[in-house]
Parts: structure tokens; sequence; C-alpha cells
């Protein structure tokens, strides 16, 4: 069975950091773009990150531009998203989810997505 799995999310202060990882099972997805997306309550899927196939190429939304890092190991199938600095409002469901390429900041681009893990930031 594909499928990717988030983890590391929890409850942390203002001002602090968690790394979240996906893992993906079931296939290889090296060659595939992966991104990161989040929802909070009453609000639509909002783009986070994005990272190409090699690594070397990444985007990120306006709202976490210089405090959150996106990076890959292939080698594990995992994607990871560094989040420091975070603000209450960074609190929602934070979803990975993996496209083909061409994939970027639109959520329809990708074909398959984790269950979320819940990110909770308090002031």
């Amino acid at each position: 069975q594909v499928q990717l799995v988030e983890s590391g999310g929890g409850l942390v202060q203002a001002g602090g950091s968690l790394r979240l990882s996906c893992a993906a099972s079931g296939r290889t997805f090296s060659t595939y773009t992966k991104g990161w997306f989040r929802q909070a309550p009453g609000k639509e899927r909002e783009f986070v990150a994005v990272i190409r196939r090699n690594g070397g190429s990444t985007a990120y939304g306006d709202s976490v531009k210089g405090r959150f890092t996106i990076s890959r190991d292939n080698a594990k199938n995992t994607v990871y998203l560094q989040m420091n600095s975070l603000k209450p409002e960074d609190t929602a469901v934070y979803y990975c989810a993996v496209g083909p390429s061409y994939s970027g900041t639109s959520s329809h681009e990708y074909d398959l997505w984790g269950q979320g893990t819940q990110v909770t930031v308090s002031s």
C-alpha cells in the first residue's frame, strides 16, 4: 500500500521550533516533487513549501518564508519541514504531498497526501 505518514507535530510555545517528517512507503518517490500544505479550522488549505526531486530547488509561502525550511532525504524516502520562530497563526494541520515534477503551489497538482499532523502554537 502506497502511503505518506507525517509525524513530529505537537504543542509548542510561540518562538519555538518543530520538525515535521513525512515518510513514504510502498514505492520510491525520489523523482517526484514533494510539498507541505496546512489547513487551519475554517480556512482553505494553504501552500507552505515545495522541494524538487534533487532538493536543489525550493519555494515557500510568503507567511513562512525565512522561518521554515523544507528538505528531503531520497535514500529514506522522506521529506522534512523545519519550523522555527513559530507563531500562533502557524497553528494548523500540516499535510505532506507528492506530485509530478511540475507540481508547485497548488494543492490540485498533487496526487498523494498524508493524513496530516496537528501543530498548535500557544501565545
